[in-house]
């Protein structure tokens, strides 16, 4: 079973805001009104760093679908697929859950942070993460083709063009990360 972390933020409170109300009259309440508030914004750097942590999920999701799926093809040519297809279940639950997460994330840029361009990149970063999962599906079905039909040559062509388009989708995943990270480290 594939168990998604989640990591749960917490707001803290500076203590030296609270320090100083401790100094004034214990009665006196209007004081009190200068608590940080906490329901202040999304800390910038804190949704950055639970964003990347996030695409390090979907890399470890990705790494646990293929050993899967190769677990899967040793089981031919009788295949045990109710395993498989729990594993697919699994693995679609954590990346539906990943790109959720990271859905709000892209939000609360847009909106909490005042930054349309990161939450561009995300909108970018989704669609090619959708399409690589899509092809790493598809390579699954070319591989079980190719080990049922050995002799069919095309299923092995196949199996060659499917890794070389998740190869250019992986380098444009990495060109958008990239962006990400520049534009990140700009001065608003």
């Amino acid at each position: 079973m594939i168990m998604r972390v989640v990591n749960e933020r917490s707001l803290a409170v500076p203590l030296a805001p609270v320090l100083q109300n401790l100094d004034s009259d214990p009665c006196d309440v209007t004081s009190l009104t200068s608590l940080p508030s906490l329901q202040a914004p999304a800390d910038f750097k804190a949704l950055v760093r639970r964003f990347y942590a996030l695409q390090a999920e979907r890399v470890e999701a990705y790494k646990l679908f293929e050993e899967g799926h190769d677990a899967y093809l040793r089981t031919g040519p009788h295949y045990d697929f109710d395993h498989y297809r729990q594993l697919v279940h699994e693995i679609t639950q954590a990346f539906s859950g990943i790109s959720q997460e990271v859905l709000q994330i892209k939000e609360q840029l847009h909106q909490d942070c005042d930054r349309p361009d990161l939450s561009e990149h995300i909108d970018k970063l989704q669609a090619k993460e959708k399409e690589k999962l899509e092809l790493t599906a598809k390579l699954q079905l070319a591989k079980q083709n190719v080990q049922d039909h050995p002799e069919d040559e095309d299923c092995g062509q196949s199996v060659q063009e499917l890794k070389q388009k998740i190869i250019k989708n992986k380098e444009s995943l990495s060109e958008i990360l990239q962006d990400f990270k520049y534009d990140c480290e700009e001065p608003e």
